[in-house]
């Protein structure tokens, strides 16, 4: 994605949503062929992962694992990486402004590059937490979509490490609301989708208002329909203003 972004100006967002379904399939060709388990009745799965490579339980009878403590630990870290550092000062105005990191010299290739490498490598120890933690092995089914509600998450929490910590958490809400709708009420699977877009689609129009506002002009409407009355009568005339036109 920052190659793409730095050298066709690509929507680094696009790209990495259709990048999803190629590391699916790089994945599934893994499971399926040279990572199989030979003693997994020929599902397409990996070997179990030894217990030293397992992200320890927080409690019993609870699948939190140490990486909600690692999640926690990089929120605070970006944060103070964001808020307290100069190449965290000049990410933000190259995110928010272009043109005034343009004018003060903050290289865009760079910033671009430096970003997406960070935020790749927080969505791989995301993945690691996956893994390694309830799954403890690699199937073809690893990714339930926490890419897609990532970026929920992300507009949901403002771009802010601590609302993205809120925002998470209630998107976590939504999944377990939607499993236990399932299985109590009977309701389709896609129903958890339906709410994480719902969520977004309200929020983006919620921005939307804020930002702008809806002003009538009755001028503008009386200056539109004199223009439009007076178009009419120039086509209904045609006669008159070549008359007008020989006399002058």
């Amino acid at each position: 994605p920052a190659f793409l972004r730095t050298r066709f100006h690509t929507s680094e967002i696009l790209v990495s949503l259709m990048l999803v379904y190629v590391a699916q399939l790089l994945l599934s060709y893994l499971v399926h062929g040279p990572w199989r388990d030979p003693a997994g009745y020929n599902f397409p799965q990996s070997p179990m992962f030894q217990p030293s490579a397992l992200l320890p339980i927080l409690a019993e009878n609870v699948r939190t694992n140490l990486g909600f403590v690692f999640a926690l630990a990089l929120a605070a870290i970006s944060w103070i990486f964001a808020e307290k550092t100069f190449t965290g000062f000049r990410l933000k105005v190259s995110g928010l402004a272009p043109g005034a990191a343009s004018y003060a010299g903050f290289g865009e290739k760079r910033n671009v590059w430096l970003a997406l490498l960070i935020s790749g490598a927080t969505a791989g120890l995301a993945g690691i937490g996956e893994v390694a933690g309830p799954i403890g092995q690699l199937q073809p089914s690893v990714s339930p979509g926490y890419g897609f509600a990532a970026i929920i998450v992300a507009f949901v929490g403002r771009l802010h490490p601590l609302g993205v910590v809120l925002a998470s958490l209630l998107m976590s809400l939504l999944y377990i609301g939607g499993e236990n709708a399932q299985i109590q009420m009977s309701l389709p699977a896609a129903v958890t989708g339906v709410f994480q877009g719902m969520l977004l689609f309200y929020l983006l129009a919620a921005d939307l208002f804020i930002h702008f506002r809806v002003k009538w002009s009755p001028r503008r409407l009386v200056a539109a329909r004199s223009s439009v009355h007076g178009d009419k009568k120039a086509a209904e005339s045609p006669d008159k203003v070549g008359a007008q036109q020989e006399l002058a």
